[in-house]
């Protein structure tokens, strides 16, 4: 009979279940809050993971440090040539595996994804007008949004949640029409805070929309019920009253879940990162083509999250902004 392998825990107890991956560093959106208009020096391909190297590294976090769930994100996920067959791959391991995406690709690739076991969908979308969609991601892709967002709720990918980040003077007018539009096709709303993780080192606090403000403006137009957060999950959620709509706010910076976190998170050249906002790094990639044993790859990965501090210092004048931007990171 296997028995659990010993938890994944820091030493302030917190034990991590949540395991991110990033497959790659590079995206087909310029997202403004994101990256300049002519993007990143993107990772050389020898540099970033194989299917082999992912496999392993997801196979000993569940085998030997108890991951339960993986989320595959980038950079932008459906860039990854056979990803289908990678999430397979995945989802034999045992972990419930879901993906982090802008959706553009998702209208031809929902249906062989879900085939290969991934469980459901995150799609980013910030706004619903085409011409500002255009002018936020520098694309014109909407519509391939719209469409991938239709195609990942027709495959059973279900719940389909929408992600926006509501900016001062850019999107926060659209608040209440996402809501609606997301209850429309039944989907699950989720706004985020804007966090200071862009390539540009831009991100400016005034035109952050903050939880409060989005409650404010949603209490406005519908009774909120509280749900609150379902165990680590980093959204707080409310459920307007009479219906089954439920809207998610995930608050990093005003309202911040440290306390409860059990993520740890992967780029996609094999790093090791213990918080989004970490300024370190364990390199996994070094052990594995350096023909490390299993064992001492679970040894680096437990000394990293043992070194996990207490949370993010944003609201800290001693804050240092990680010097990989969002995209490289990983979601």
């Amino acid at each position: 009979m296997d028995t659990a392998p010993p938890p994944l825990v820091d030493r302030f107890g917190r034990v991590h279940t949540d395991l991110r991956v990033s497959l790659t560093d590079r995206c087909n959106l310029r997202c403004t809050y994101c990256m300049p208009a002519e993007g990143l020096n993107w990772l050389p391909k020898a540099e970033v993971l194989s299917d082999d190297e992912v496999v392993r590294l997801v196979r000993i976090a569940v085998r030997r440090l108890g991951i339960t769930s993986v989320r595959l994100t980038g950079g932008e996920p459906l860039l990854r040539r056979g990803l289908p067959a990678l999430v397979a791959r995945l989802t034999e391991l045992g972990p419930e595996v879901s993906l982090t995406t802008n959706g553009i690709g998702l209208a031809r690739t929902a249906v062989a994804l879900q085939q290969a076991g991934l469980h459901r969908v995150n799609v980013s979308l910030d706004t619903l007008r085409a011409d500002r969609y255009a002018e936020i991601t520098r694309r014109d892709r909407i519509a391939d949004v719209l469409a991938g967002l239709a195609a990942a709720q027709a495959a059973g990918l279900a719940p389909v949640k929408v992600n926006a980040v509501p900016v001062r003077g850019v999107n926060d007018d659209e608040i209440v029409d996402l809501v609606e539009f997301a209850a429309r096709h039944g989907y699950r709303m989720r706004f985020i805070e804007s966090m200071p993780l862009d390539a540009q080192g831009a991100w400016d606090r005034d035109k952050m929309i903050t939880a409060d403000e989005l409650l404010e403006i949603l209490g406005a137009r519908w009774d909120l019920v509280p749900v609150g957060r379902h165990g680590n999950a980093p959204a707080e959620e409310w459920r307007i009253a009479g219906t089954d709509t439920v809207i998610g706010v995930i608050a990093s910076v005003t309202r911040p879940f440290c306390g409860g976190c059990d993520r740890v998170r992967l780029t996609a050249d094999g790093q090791l990162r213990n918080c989004l906002f970490a300024t370190t790094e364990s390199d996994l990639r070094a052990l594995l083509r350096g023909a490390a044993e299993d064992s001492a790859i679970e040894a680096a990965w437990r000394r990293t999250i043992a070194r996990k501090g207490p949370g993010h210092d944003i609201n800290s004048a001693d804050f240092v902004q990680p010097d990989r931007p969002m995209s490289a990171i990983g979601g």
